[in-house]
């Protein structure tokens, strides 16, 4: 029962992180929310380690790894953060899932992996046409959008990034130990990030919702979510793990409709739709040319 408690927490945590970070923000500042967020996270995740006395390793890889988790962490959501002002948390969402296909580009100039295939190709066009619909639309219905989707652009880079980087570093440390690890990393940088856009401490403005939506960020978006997360990929197959990235794009943005009275139109509707298909045909592109290849193999068969 543990793989698919894991499958669905991480489905849940990631869909429902989107609405949270912009509950979080809507009275606390940004830069607040984001460092109270991983703060907790990381007490939270350092009494872990003390107490069942995990392995946390300081060595030179080591420290690499988490400097290179960190890279996600800090740029990927401090710009999330601040994008969540200016756009709803379903469009975040939906840019976040197009981070395998930027990863897969990236891979290939900064770790010379093969290049796309056609399929792959034409699933980043249709996935790409897809968001340029649903950020249309949001810039129809919102005239500084266009700030937002700028900055979750740049969160998703900063998170694909880390995730090639990573990549590149051989050692495998207990996930609870890097998740730590990183944020023992970010959360400083964090602090610096606090005090040049913000410095103060209003908590006389701070509303319970914001309050309570980063509590449930730092113990289960940046804790419970990343643990589970490890725990799913070393007992499943990547195309399984991979369908996260599909399903909750689409939870995030009926979340969003529901519970916050995010706008949800015709074309935000088609948007996704061509992003998902896009998502689709990227993740499983092998299995896409296969059938492909076999339904032209019977046309031949059956002209000849």
């Amino acid at each position: 029962m543990r793989v698919p408690i894991a499958y669905l927490a991480v489905v849940i945590i990631w869909s429902t992180t989107p609405l949270g970070i912009v509950w979080s923000s809507e009275s606390v500042h940004p830069t607040m929310a984001v460092l109270l967020r991983m703060l907790i996270a990381w007490l939270i995740g350092m009494s872990i380690i003390l107490t069942c006395r995990i392995a946390m390793p300081w060595h030179k890889t080591a420290l690499k790894l988490y400097g290179f988790s960190s890279v996600g962490i800090f740029g990927g959501m401090s710009f999330s953060y601040m994008a969540a002002t200016y756009i709803s948390s379903g469009l975040m969402s939906l840019v976040f899932g197009l981070a395998p296909i930027l990863s897969g580009f990236l891979a290939q100039k900064m770790l010379s992996e093969p290049r796309f295939s056609l399929t792959k190709k034409v699933a980043l066009v249709a996935a790409l046409t897809g968001l340029l619909i649903v950020c249309i639309d949001n810039i129809a219905l919102k005239d500084d959008a266009y700030i937002g989707i700028g900055l979750i652009l740049a969160g998703v880079f900063f998170f694909s990034v880390s995730g090639v980087l990573i990549k590149s570093v051989p050692i495998a440390i207990n996930p609870i130990a890097t998740t730590v690890g990183a944020l023992t990393f970010s959360v400083p940088l964090f602090f610096s990030l606090w005090l040049i856009f913000d410095g103060s401490i209003p908590f006389e403005q701070w509303q319970f919702r914001s309050i309570a939506a980063i509590i449930y960020l730092g113990i289960f978006g940046s804790l419970l979510g990343f643990i589970a997360y490890f725990y799913v990929l070393q007992k499943l197959s990547a195309s399984t793990v991979a369908l996260v990235t599909m399903i909750t794009p689409v939870l995030a943005l009926i979340l969003g409709y529901v519970f916050n009275d995010e706008q949800l139109t015709l074309r935000i509707i088609i948007g996704a739709i061509f992003v998902i298909f896009g998502l689709s045909c990227f993740q499983w592109s092998t299995k896409v040319e296969a059938l492909v290849t076999k339904s032209m193999k019977r046309k031949v068969t059956t002209i000849e």
